[in-house]
């Protein structure tokens, strides 16, 4: 193993990463949800357009501008859309874990609503100037 390959496996985040939009605020919302709910911090979050995100979306062969999914990644799994939507509750236990029977629809079928929100979450929802900065309690969830 080399030099290089040591550090990036330093690099690499403990437990799954949501990445998301830092400048939407259904996005902001969603993380202010998730971060009470999931009170032993397993996940941690990074704005795609974070120095963080952008390293983690390269890593994974994702683009990095005009990108409008959030992204669950998990060690070597990568869950975008509505996968990571479901992922999500999955890993933040009862009651959310109740959204996987949203499998039973085909990802078409549920890529497709995602995206319908996803496209219009700003019209809908606004957006920031710039990414949120997360409270001093929370900031070590942050990458």
């Amino acid at each position: 193993m080399t030099a290089e390959t040591d550090s990036e496996t330093d690099s690499a985040p403990e437990g799954p990463v949501v990445l998301f939009d830092g400048v939407c605020n259904l996005c902001n919302g969603l993380v202010a949800f998730l971060i009470p709910r999931d009170p032993e911090g397993r996940l941690q979050f990074a704005p795609l357009q974070s120095e963080a995100g952008h390293e983690l979306l390269t890593r994974h062969d994702l683009p990095t501008e005009d990108f409008d999914s959030f992204v669950v990644l998990e060690g070597d799994r990568l869950y975008t859309k509505s996968d990571a939507a479901i992922r999500v509750a999955e890993l933040l236990g009862w009651p959310y874990r109740v959204a996987r029977i949203g499998r039973l629809l085909p990802t078409r079928l549920r890529d497709y609503l995602y995206d319908v929100v996803a496209n219009n979450r700003y019209d809908w929802f606004g957006r920031k100037d710039r990414c949120m900065i997360p409270d001093e309690d929370v900031s070590d969830r942050f990458l």
